[in-house]
């Protein structure tokens, strides 16, 4: 075969095939998010997050979520984390603020956000990162997997890491409504109507136990819901007495049938933008 043939064979082999991507700048961000076709990490100039110090009533998993981040910041070993339960509580809340106030002091601690959807393409984000100097925290939000959907298969490049292992430098903090990413109903429809039920769930049921953290999230108070938003004003310096503020925060959760944090955050704006103050 001439060395032309070999020449084109070589060339039509790299348009198939194209060179890896290369890593971006991560000094030029703190955060970064994964986007496939064309693969690259986009980097967000300014996280959507709040200080750790206003999430109220999330004492222990906040405290939690802390320390084996710092533990993975400096080096050492830590766990992959689900924050799963009730919606609305502050489950991306804290991962967000918890990567804020640990980057603080650890600057080469990043998060990448990846999406459910993409998760197909994680293989290729965590070999941009593997070579990384940089520390990572993979975060998916609302995760969760319905029937037939193959996605979960994905979550184990990082979970399990395969041959390869998964990179010293990442820790994987996913969130989710469901304890084990799945619907309640659809584990015991698969256990009743499946041949071998207990393989039809193991493989979905099991994913969520290689998590080396669960930290759960349950329905506030009332106290709790007050002094969320109380907490909200003071530190964007929103004047209401306890009187009135309580009055319209449980009548803003009346008409809204529910009682969460994420409620709690709503009524706050509404009630900032009526005193006139602009949230930054």
């Amino acid at each position: 075969m001439s060395d032309k043939i070999l020449e084109r064979i070589a060339e039509a082999l790299e348009r198939v095939s194209p060179p890896p991507t290369p890593a971006p700048d991560f000094s030029a961000a703190d955060a970064f998010v994964w986007h496939p076709n064309p693969d690259r990490l986009a980097p967000v100039q300014r996280v959507n997050r709040v200080d750790v110090d206003l999430l109220v009533g999330v004492d222990r998993a906040r405290d939690t979520l802390i320390a084996n981040t710092v533990q993975f910041a400096k080096g050492l070993s830590a766990n992959n984390a689900l924050l799963w339960g009730a919606r609305g509580m502050g489950k991306s809340s804290l991962v967000k603020a918890v990567h804020g106030a640990v980057h603080a002091t650890y600057p080469d601690l990043k998060i990448v956000e990846v999406q459910r959807e993409d998760l197909p393409s994680i293989g290729r984000c965590l070999n941009i990162l593997r070579g990384a100097q940089e520390r990572f925290i993979l975060f998916c939000d609302d995760l969760s997997f319905g029937h037939d959907d193959a996605h979960y298969k994905s979550l184990k490049a990082v979970l399990d890491g395969g041959i390869e292992g998964r990179p010293d430098n990442l820790v994987l903090y996913a969130t989710s409504n469901r304890r084990h990413l799945m619907p309640r109903d659809m584990i015991e429809n698969e256990r009743s109507s499946a041949i071998s039920p207990s393989e039809a769930v193991e493989e979905k049921v099991s994913l969520s136990d290689r998590f080396g953290l669960w930290l759960g999230f349950h329905p506030c108070d009332q106290d709790q819901y007050l002094a969320m938003i109380r907490g909200y004003c003071d530190h964007h310096n929103v004047r209401i007495d306890d009187t009135t503020l309580r009055a319209e925060a449980i009548e803003w959760q009346a008409t809204r049938g529910s009682r969460s944090g994420r409620v709690a955050w709503q009524y706050f704006t509404d009630l900032a933008g009526r005193r006139g103050v602009t949230l930054e």
